[in-house]
């Protein structure tokens, strides 16, 4: 799992939903095999253009060991796969989690956990910014954190507004030394940077997710892997004042058992403003939890947890995204479980507030992928990518496409 937080037990939640373990009539290949050169440990989301291009990262490997910056490109031949940017480690940064964000120009965005500048060993990390001129992609430090009241370590993939304007969450650093969420403004060929909330690790949280925020009509939701009232995370939401504040406010604490525990991966915003996402831990055997929030006008949001799962076979420890498709199912990803390196999971729909749970993917390992620690993304032609931290041909990881 990420360096960031390594995770092993938990503890037994509330089911409404049933599984069906046996997987279904679906395909998922292998488009691309890292080796260490190429960059390996591909803890990544993945992005995808207007033209069907894939982008992404991965923690080690490429010319110096400290990551890489890739992009995959469909060629009558195959997948051709392209290092944009080799991390040093140094001033630049080093080990990028999860993946980057395109903007509007096609400028890619996103962050290192190491690296950069601070009292951390190591280096607090940075955010960082590529951009295309005549065919070289150039990085650009636009913020260096000090490891103080900006925060350390940040490994949260980043959003990034109409404007330009970048925001993001680090676990750990900030006036209490359990992270912060901040904002990036472009101005006059600078980069202003300012903390929008420091978690207390009280009611609101303590240590951002590692999944990308969403924004929507200019407000910010998000989660919080730890804290919150009963101390097993928070999903939040900020919205921006005239004078340039972001008052926060919880939207659901989770319980954890007979509730979520531990939301580490990206929000999904469903109809009806409903948001789903998975959970770590919880669950009614203690293994994860997929979750609905529903919005109220008053108070903290309805939460209840749509998918408990059962025995590891129908996949456990989720820590990913999930997408939906035009059928209104959902598809997501475990870290661990199935045939032992983790699964693509499918939950159906079917009426009254039930879902079934389908396996429609386990992981197999080499040469197939293992131990997906990310979801996956849908570009615009309908096509599934995901990622995987060890398998493929070498076991230094791999993506693939899925087919429902």
């Amino acid at each position: 799992m990420n360096a960031l937080i390594r995770l092993k037990n938990a503890t037994p939640l509330f089911v409404i939903a049933l599984s069906l373990v046996t997987a279904t009539a679906t395909t998922t290949d292998v488009i691309f095999s890292f080796e260490q050169d190429e960059g390996e440990y591909a803890d990544t989301d993945l992005e995808t253009d207007n033209a069907g291009n894939i982008y992404g990262t991965t923690v080690l490997g490429g010319d110096f060991g400290g990551g890489t910056v890739f992009q995959l490109h469909l060629t009558p031949n195959g997948w051709e796969h392209a290092v944009l940017y080799s991390f040093t480690g140094g001033a630049d940064g080093g080990e990028p989690y999860k993946g980057v964000t395109i903007d509007r120009r096609g400028n890619l965005y996103g962050t290192a956990v190491t690296g950069g500048s601070g009292g951390c060993e190591g280096g607090c990390g940075v955010v960082y910014k590529l951009t295309k001129f005549r065919g070289t992609w150039n990085q650009t430090v636009i913020h260096a954190f000090t490891g103080g009241d900006d925060g350390s370590g940040p490994g949260a993939r980043v959003t990034v507004d109409r404007n330009g304007n970048v925001y993001g969450m680090t676990p750990t650093g900030g006036t209490y030394g359990v992270g912060t969420i901040y904002k990036i403004h472009p101005h006059a060929g600078t980069w202003e940077f300012q903390v929008i909330h420091t978690f207390t690790g009280g009611d609101d949280g303590a240590t951002g997710s590692a999944g990308r925020m969403l924004l929507q009509q200019g407000r910010l939701y998000g989660a919080a892997t730890a804290g919150g009232l009963y101390g097993s995370g928070v999903v939040f939401e900020l919205t921006p004042t005239a004078v340039g504040e972001w008052p926060f406010k919880a939207l659901y604490s989770f319980h954890g058992q007979p509730d979520g525990s531990f939301p580490y991966g990206a929000l999904l915003r469903g109809p009806s403003g409903k948001i789903y996402g998975t959970t770590y831990y919880g669950g009614e055997n203690g293994i994860g939890a997929v979750y609905e929030l529903s919005p109220r006008q008053v108070g903290e949001w309805d939460g209840r947890v749509i998918y408990s799962f059962q025995t590891g076979s129908d996949g456990n420890s989720p820590i990913s995204n999930l997408v939906r498709d035009v059928a209104g199912n959902l598809y997501g990803t475990t870290s661990e479980g199935g045939l032992g390196s983790g699964t693509i999971f499918k939950l159906t729909p079917i009426g009254g507030g039930q879902w079934t749970e389908s396996v429609v993917h386990p992981f197999e390992g080499p040469p197939d992928g293992g131990f997906s620690y990310n979801g996956m993304v849908v570009d615009r032609f309908g096509n599934f990518y995901g990622a995987t931290v060890h398998g493929g041909t070498d076991d230094d990881g791999c993506v693939y496409k899925f087919t429902p």
